[in-house]
Formats: C-alpha cells, structure tokens, sequence
C-alpha cells in the first residue's frame, strides 16, 4: 500500500502519528448502487487490514466522503459491512454506493475519535450524524502580551497569547460581561495602535469603564493588580474579590475617601450584577457543561448549558442532522465528540442518558481539557435540577424548530406556486452588485434552504472585465463566473451546487443581462426572478417581481411570502455592502510602498518610521535609501529601480 503522511490535503488536521492508506481494490464503473459491487469493495479492502484502532472512511464512484467510522480493530470493524444482510436499509445503501475506503491507523482507540471528530466536520458525510452549526463558540480573551493587558471578545483560532474564559453562548452574553467586566475592574478594552496614540484620557474613562493607563493615570503595577482580580473572578473566585472591594471600600470611606468609596461601591455593583444575570442553581459545580436532548417527530434537538466559576456562560440549542435509524444514546455520543473539536471542554460533563463509550470519550478529551474529564448522569440532587432544566430547554427548543420548520415549509409551498416553480425549491441563490460611482466594484451571491440562510455557501465576485459604471454588465460577469464554474465542477448536478431558484435584486435590465448570460452559457433551465421596488415602495413596501418572459407579478402588503423575500433581499444587500465597505477600508489603508517588491511588513515599518510618509520615500535619493535602518543595498536599489525606472 502507498503510504500518505497525515497532514496532506487529503487530512489536513492530522498529527505526525496518524497514518492514511488507500485501499489498493477500488472498483471502478458505474456509479449506481449496486450492493455486490459495494461488499466486494469491502471485501477486498478488509483482506489488507490490520487488527490495529483507526478510521476508516468509505467513497463513492466520484470519491465523494459517504461515512467516516472509527474502530478499535479496523479488520474486525470493516469485515461488519460484508454481512450486508444483518444492516439495516440505511447501511445497506451506504454499503450499495461504496466504490473505494481510506484507511487511517492511530495509537489508540481514543486517537481514532477525535480524527473521526474532524474529518466529518471537514467532510460532512451524509450518512453520519452532522452537527450542522457553523458559527463558532466567542470567548473572552485577557491579552498577556502587553503592559497592559486588554480585555475582549474573541473568536475563531485561539492563537493570541493570554488567558481564554468561555464558550459563551452567544455574542450577546459576551458583550453584556466585557461591558460589565470593563466597570468591575477597569481594564482597557482598545487596540494597541489607538493606545500608543492617545495624549488624554478617553470616554471610557469620564464613565468609569477604564482606568486610562494610557495617559499614566494608574501605574503597571496597579493595572497589574487589577488584571490579577479579573482572572480571579473569571476563575471562579469571584467570591474573594467582591470581599476585597468590600474592604477596600470600606477603608476609602473610614479615611473620608469618598470619591474612591463611590467608584469601589460602583464596581461592586458590577460585580452583582454579572453574578445576578448569570445566576444558575449550580451548587458543588465549578466548571462544567450541561447536555439533555429532545425528540419529536424524527428530529432531535441537545440543549446544552456552558458554566465556569459557578456561573452560566449561556446555553444554546442544536439540531444534529442524518439521525435516521440511530438510537438516542448513538447520537448524543456522535454530537459530543464533534462538539468538543474545537471547543475546549469542562472537567464535568453531564449527560441525561448514559453512553455505550463514555470512558472512551472522557479519555479522548483528557488532553484538551489539562485531565481527567468526568463524565456522569445525574441521579438526584442538584444535578439532577440541572438536567431536569436543561431537558425542559431541549423540549421548548425543540418544538420551536418544528413550528419554525412548518412555517417555512408552507412559505417554500406558497413560493413554488407564485413563482411557477416545478417543485420547492432546495438551494435559492440571491445576487446583488455594490460599489460606489464605479469603484471598488464587487458582486455577491447568498444562499438559503429549507434549514434558512446557508452562510458558508456565501461568495463575493471582485469584478475584473466589466465596466464598474454598467451594473448590467457587472451581473453578466458574475453569473457567468458562477455558472461557468459549477458547469466545470458539477456537469451533472448532482452535487447540491446548482441553484433552484435565482433571485436577482434588480429589475428588467438585470433580468436581460442575467438571462443573456446563461443562454451564452447553455443554460435554459434554472428559475429566474428579479425582485425591484414597486412604484410605491415607500409608502406600502410593495415588490415587483419580473419574470424572464416580461411578466410581472406582485404581491399582498401583508403577505408572509413578500416578507420572505425581502429578507432574501436584504441579505444579499447586507452581504454586498459588507464586503464592499471591507474592500474600500483594505483601500484606504493600503499604501503605495505594498506594491513593491519584495517589501514586506516589517521593511515598510522601518521605512515608514525612517522618512516618515510614503511620499518622502519615493522622493528619496539611493544614497538616503541606503541609510535607511533594515534596508540594504540591494532593497534599496529595487526601491529606487521601482520608482525611477530606467529608459
């Protein structure tokens, strides 16, 4: 077998001890079910296993991922699907459509969980369960590499050097305790290049939201002081802290310090209120996270409850998706090991059901959590209330998905009939251009489903052939980069890329130019529909839809339809104005030096410091250019080449 080192495109995440095979037997055709062929496949690949854990990950004729499954014995494990007849259906037809298997050795078992855990989250297989939530846990980050440290909301790659308290819910909870944060212990919450600027203090520091160490109005160690009272209380011993203000306060006002008194007895306040608003009834519990689930009508719902230092961070909702035919109990143990890919767990954890492989999972989140991860199903107790209030989410949040999804489903029913459309539409793609007198001129498309808005499907066009004044022109480029790339990439549709339905903002001159664009292209068949304002839109809110056979059609003021679509609309428009105003700002803060050569950041930074403008170093002879710190010679020969070429 050919080896592949882990770390490759084909497993971008993997560690140096991860070892990826192909299976050598792929059988090669036709690419319709065909339940032999698929157990051959098998079959052959199982002959060249070892008795060693991993993940295996099985293909279809196109080498799309269809299940990553993992195993404690990959021979043992595999050799299961070539008893097709003891499968359920839904294996059954897995097995039908596998064509090839990529096989993946690991050290242990509890390695082979957490690889699995990523390569469905990079894959998305549709026979797995799918933990479908795109949006990333924030967290509250202290900086540790500055003086003074600032204080913040953070998301994404936690790569910034300094001390990360969360998952929070939600941005909202963040918001409420940085802003709540920033009055209990002052610290700054401004950039590094606004404070090296600043020659006074700031608003924050007239309302009391900052100690102003930018101007010297509290020394390092003080601010030090304070830094150290904030991990205190993100840590869980906020209980110390309040008592220390307490006594300070107390002191400030015995030594007639009222001005000092009054900004303690503020911060106190603060205080109360953070631990008021996160209040839980979390008696024994330090750090831990909180899982019950819901089901109803084939759909699943895990409600899950974030608490640190005694108090809750927030809960959320999510709906695993590909549930069919697994137990309960299978799927919560499949939801937590995705969940905790990216997001550090709690030493506690509570479940409301026991796992087949909870030591399993407990030993596989040993290292991301610094030890030794509980995890247990409460019996009585105070646990056991916080279960029963976390179950009780589940099932609220649970049936708000479902009355959601029946409205939206009626809506999608109401907009196939209005639009003429053949069948409800899966994958609607909305467009829209934005730019400014011409400049800076981008097109963007968003996506919706069924489930709402489909962020990650989101694309910005730069447009790069039309006229930035013809938005009729800008719209004939954009489909045809669009769908001249998903005619390359997905010739037969059968890849979930092609729209429904487009919707384009605009009126007959973009349906035209929209129109126009696909015939050139061969395409006679995808929906189209222009949304425009209405002779009355100010007045009544009213939409003209315009049909590519010049037909228009409107709707009912109060019509749920017509406010889906200028939802559709506003999206999009939202969408294109955002990366419009990002690509005008990178603009206005580029500089003339970035188009050089070979100049990189910390070149330009010397340069900068050295002449001062940009302009001064385009003026400067070879000779200053060579006295210039960091730049040598031959830099400062391309410099000079770059501004003054020869002939």
């Amino acid at each position: 077998m050919a080896r592949t080192p882990a770390g490759t495109p084909d497993n971008p995440q993997g560690n140096e001890r991860f070892l990826e095979d192909r299976a050598t037997q792929t059988m090669r055709g036709s690419e319709q079910p065909d339940l032999q062929a698929g157990v051959q496949v098998i079959r052959d690949t199982v002959r060249t296993l070892p008795p060693k854990p991993g993940v295996y990950r099985m293909q279809d004729a196109r080498g799309d991922v269809l299940y990553v499954g993992k195993a404690r014995a990959l021979k043992n494990r595999v050799a299961n699907y070539t008893q097709w007849e003891r499968l359920p259906g839904r294996l059954q037809r897995m097995v039908s459509q596998t064509r090839s298997m990529t096989i993946v050795t690991t050290n242990s078992e509890a390695e082979a969980l957490l690889l699995e855990a990523q390569l469905i989250k990079r894959f998305r297989p549709p026979y797995n369960v799918l933990l479908r939530d795109d949006k990333s846990f924030p967290f509250i980050l202290l900086r540790a590499d500055h003086d003074f440290p600032r204080i913040m909301k953070h998301r994404g790659a936690r790569k910034a050097k300094g001390n990360y308290y969360g998952p929070f819910a939600s941005a909202g909870s963040v918001n409420t305790t940085v802003n709540a944060l920033q009055k209990l212990f002052l610290l700054r919450s401004c950039t590094d290049s606004f404070f090296a600027r600043r020659d006074r203090p700031c608003l924050l520091y007239q309302i009391k939201r900052c100690s102003a160490p930018c101007v010297g109005r509290i020394d390092e160690a003080g601010y030090a002081e304070l830094v150290q009272e904030a991990k205190d209380f993100l840590g869980g011993r906020s209980s110390a802290v309040q008592r220390k203000i307490e006594a300070q306060m107390a002191q400030a006002a015995q030594n007639l310090d009222f001005e000092r008194a009054a900004m303690l007895r503020d911060r106190l306040r603060a205080a109360t209120f953070i631990q008021g608003s996160q209040a839980i009834n979390s008696e024994g519990l330090d750090n831990a996270d909180i899982f019950a689930m819901a089901s109803k009508g084939g759909q699943i719902g895990v409600q899950a409850f974030f608490i640190r230092g005694g108090q809750n961070w927030g809960h959320r909702a999510f709906f695993p998706t590909h549930t069919e035919g697994l137990s309960e109990e299978e799927v919560m143990q499949s939801f937590l090991a995705q969940f905790y890919e990216e997001v550090p767990p709690a030493r506690c954890i509570l479940v409301d059901r026991a796992l087949p492989e909870a030591e399993l999972i407990s030993e596989a989140l040993r290292e991301g959590a610094g030890g030794k991860v509980e995890i247990s199903v409460p019996q009585r107790g105070s646990r056991r209330r916080l279960i029963a209030q976390a179950t009780r989410n589940a099932v609220e949040a649970l049936d708000r998905r479902l009355a959601e999804r029946g409205t939206q489903a009626k809506t999608l029913r109401e907009l196939t009939d209005f639009l003429e459309l053949a069948d409800v539409p899966q994958r609607i793609e909305v467009y829209d251009n934005s730019h400014i007198q011409g400049t800076k001129a981008l097109g963007a498309m968003v996506v919706a489903g069924p489930e709402g808005f489909i962020k990650n499907q989101y694309r910005k066009f730069n447009i790069k052939t039309a006229q930035t004044d013809d938005d009729f022109a800008m719209m004939r480029e954009v489909m045809t980069r669009r769908f001249g790339r998903v005619q390359e990439e997905d010739p037969e549709r059968t890849g979930g890329t092609w729209p429904d339905l487009v919707l384009i903002d605009g009126g007959k001159g973009q349906m035209s130019a929209v129109k126009d664009a696909l015939e050139e292209l061969g395409i006679e068949d995808v929906p189209l529909i222009a949304i425009a304002k209405g002779p009355h839109h100010g007045r009544e809110g009213r939409e003209v839809f315009h049909f590519p056979d010049g037909r228009e059609k409107m709707l009912p003021v109060n019509s749920p339809l017509l406010f889906y679509l200028q939802r559709l609309r506003d999206e999009v428009h939202r969408f294109a104005i955002g990366a419009h105003r990002a690509k005008r700002s990178r603009a206005i803060s580029a500089s003339p030096l970035d188009e050089i050569p070979g100049i990189g950041p910390a070149r330009k930074r010397a340069l900068l410091l050295h002449f001062g403008t940009a302009g001064k170093v385009r003026a400067a002879s070879l000779e200053d250019l060579q006295r210039a710190p960091g730049v040598s010679g031959t830099v400062a020969q391309t410099i000079y080449d770059f501004y003054h070429p020869r002939g």
